[in-house]
């Protein structure tokens, strides 16, 4: 019991209470201060009637100060917060249009059982409303969302919800993304110019307005696609589902808030509440199937060990020979001297370097449906030389990321055609990379310094 008390003084708002106490203990001062002021009075004495009096109002003026508008500002908050929503179901119109053909009767009949009924249904849509009001309040939400997903590949979305009340259950609730209708529709604003009169000469200068249109946000696809139900929620406790939640394309999926909703307990309509909740979710670009991404590989695996054949020419060592080591390794001087067969062992100069770049084309050069492969053949190049034994790196049109898979996929959800860097091959630095370069120039059109060294995939 002591437990329970405990916890739930914690959850209460200490600040509130203590506020509450200094109000009731100032008020109570004041009170006295005006009892002892009438007292005085009766007796004859001026002098202390004045000061108990002034006590009484000084006292009665801080009470006010200090809790009235803290009051206030919880109660606004507490407002904003709970403020509800409210659609007319289909059941509820129903309703509504048997109630007033009751209520025709009741009139022209003047039957009091009619009457009693009318009541009884009024009384029915008061307690819907105050019943749905209190099953939506103080609710809280939370969604669980990866880091990061691929497009078209299911992910799992955590969705919870939390209910902190101390005896009263939540029935029937409904976690949904709302529709802002305000962002979805034109509107007005004024922008700040400057009056010349005339045009030409200039005469005349002075600050003026304009109105003009406001075009809307563009529209940024929701993290939750479709709506969860909870049936029952136990007081203090909390419900949760996980959901499975496919991405179409790529990019940056950002929701600033949820709703609730419920029907509780009548359905004659549904009341819903937002719930400040902000969620940001990476999608990365969809990877290509087999058999568009294999046609691909092999030519660049051989080019590749092509590129990287017979870097190394200090020797390392010299070892016993195993079934596996080619013939042109054996070191006859020292097979001879031992009797047995032995090979000699290089180091590399290098270790096996690939790098993967994407030169970004600008706006109009390549149709979207080839861009969209493109970045999705970069992204799945990237996702299987990351496996191999392979130092690989990256670079990009504007990108400032690091050596890491997900610092390059990131660069790949989010970029769009764009024309800041036109000569980004051509400012490329040479090094001892292999290239594997996936761009929209023309064939012949790449610098003579990556000639050797590059296998190119044109968009």
């Amino acid at each position: 019991m002591r437990e329970f008390l405990k916890s739930t003084w914690e959850s209460l708002d200490r600040e509130a209470w203590q506020r509450f106490f200094m109000a009731v203990a100032g008020l109570g001062l004041a009170f006295a201060a005006a009892l002892f002021s009438s007292v005085a009075r009766e007796r004859g004495n001026p002098l202390a009637t004045s000061i108990f009096a002034i006590t009484a109002l000084c006292l009665a003026l801080i009470v006010g100060l200090l809790t009235v508008p803290f009051l206030a500002r919880r109660v606004a908050a507490a407002r904003m917060k709970d403020a509800f929503d409210f659609e007319l179901t289909r059941e509820g119109i129903f309703y509504i249009v048997f109630l007033v053909i009751i209520g025709i009767a009741a009139l022209n009949t003047a039957n009091n059982l009619l009457w009693i009924v009318e009541a009884a249904m009024l009384a029915a849509i008061v307690v819907s409303g105050i019943g749905s009001a209190a099953d939506l309040r103080r609710l809280e939400l939370d969604v669980v969302v990866p880091k990061n997903a691929f497009a078209r590949v299911p992910v799992q979305l955590r969705v919870n919800l939390i209910n902190p009340r101390l005896w009263m259950p939540a029935f029937s609730v409904k976690v949904f993304t709302p529709v802002d209708k305000k962002q979805q529709r034109r509107s007005w604003e004024w922008s700040k110019t400057e009056f010349v009169f005339p045009k030409k000469k200039r005469w005349l200068r002075m600050p003026d307005y304009t109105l003009s249109r406001k075009n809307p946000p563009p529209f940024q696809p929701p993290i939750l696609t479709r709506p969860v139900y909870f049936t029952y929620v136990a007081a203090q406790n909390t419900a949760g589902t996980e959901l499975e939640v496919a991405f179409p394309q790529r990019g940056h999926y950002s929701q600033e808030g949820f709703s609730i909703a419920t029907r509780f307990p009548f359905s004659f309509l549904t009341k819903s509440r937002k719930v400040a909740l902000e969620r940001d979710l990476i999608v990365y670009p969809p990877l290509l199937e087999p058999d568009d991404f294999l046609d691909v590989l092999p030519m660049i695996t051989g080019d590749f060990v092509s590129f990287m054949r017979g870097r190394g020419t200090e020797l390392y060592r010299i070892r016993e020979a195993t079934p596996q080591d080619p013939g042109r390794f054996v070191d006859w001087k020292a097979t001879a001297k031992t009797g047995q067969l032995k090979v000699r062992e290089f180091t590399r100069e290098d270790e096996r370097r690939l790098r993967l770049v994407f030169d970004n084309p600008g706006p109009g050069r390549v149709a979207s449906p080839a861009y969209e492969h493109a970045v999705s053949l970069a992204a799945s190049l990237a996702c299987h030389f990351n496996t191999e034994n392979i130092d690989l790196s990256y670079a990009g049109s504007c990108y400032d990321g690091g050596l890491h898979l997900a610092d390059f996929l990131r660069y790949l959800a989010t970029i769009q055609p764009d024309s800041r860097d036109p000569q980004f091959l051509d400012a490329l630095p040479v090094s001892q990379d292999y290239n594997v370069i996936l761009t929209s120039r023309k064939p012949g059109s790449l610098p003579s310094a990556l000639w050797h060294s590059s296998y190119v995939i044109y968009m």
